[in-house]
């Protein structure tokens, strides 16, 4: 049995995507939170903008660690807690409390999840495409 190494979610993999997170923020005149998680689910770097409310912290590491614990971009989750979903009592059945509003996305390298980002602080499919937008920046 053979085993192939992925490189892990590094600090400067971390500064990337915080960096092209927030320059698409301001592109668009939106100030954000930031989130990277690694794989295991352990934070490795945040940024908040001075300018931004307070709760967007929170938010961009709920919505990092919901991507990471369902492998799913948090956008593509929403109808599934709603009555009737299939996640609809899992918010809290977990320790930590997960958060379906875009913004969350895992990444991956050679298709392994190896962490995920969250952006706080804009509309949620702004954030969404922050997050995105930073994802496509590791390619």
């Amino acid at each position: 049995m053979s085993t192939i190494a992925v490189a892990p979610l590094t600090i400067v993999d971390a500064d990337t995507l915080i960096t092209a997170a927030h320059r698409a923020a301001e592109a668009t005149g939106v100030t954000v939170s930031v989130t990277v998680l690694d794989a295991g689910g352990n934070l490795l770097a945040f940024r908040r903008d001075d300018r931004a409310v307070l709760i967007s912290g929170e938010t961009s590491t709920r919505k990092a660690y919901t991507a990471l614990q369902l492998d799913a971009p948090t956008a593509d989750l929403v109808d599934a807690v709603q009555p009737g979903g299939l996640f609809h009592t899992l918010p809290t059945a977990l320790d930590r409390p997960l958060l379906f509003i875009a913004g969350g996305v895992p990444i991956r390298r050679d298709g392994r999840l190896i962490g995920a980002i969250g952006v706080g602080g804009g509309a949620p499919e702004q954030d969404h495409a922050f997050a995105t937008s930073a994802v496509e920046s590791l390619a």
